[in-house]
């Protein structure tokens, strides 16, 4: 099957369409909304918390672990979505392929039980 420049043009029209609808989103919220500033509106706010002293506070390192270890989990998904389309196309090669990835992904997970990775104590 040879590719052609015609099977990008629904991938260009969707970003074409989404750029455009953001930017009218925006521009629209801009012209459209209400605008009364006042003292109380223009200071800091921060998660329903009020903002007082330095916001150099060291961190917690767990929030971080936790964060990276749910965008690593969570990637995973973005390689079995064109794998379950094409299934029936990869045949047992692909099963095993996927069986695999799928193997080390739950290695990964249990090794991450294990060592309390996801713990927040």
């Amino acid at each position: 099957m040879q590719s052609s420049q015609f099977d990008l043009v629904p991938i260009l029209m969707q970003l074409g369409f989404a750029a455009g609808f953001v930017v009218l989103t925006i521009i629209g919220s801009s012209f459209l909304g209400p605008k009364r500033a006042s003292k109380n509106k223009d200071q800091n706010f921060e998660c329903g918390i009020e903002s007082i002293g330095n916001a150099r506070i060291p961190f917690n390192i767990k929030y971080f672990l936790v964060a990276i270890l749910f965008v690593l989990f969570d990637v995973e998904v973005i390689f079995m979505y064109p794998w379950a389309v094409n299934f029936k196309e990869f045949g047992w090669d692909g099963l095993w392929k996927m069986g695999i990835f799928m193997f080390l992904l739950v290695v990964g997970l249990l090794y991450e039980f294990k060592k309390k990775g996801l713990e927040w104590d």
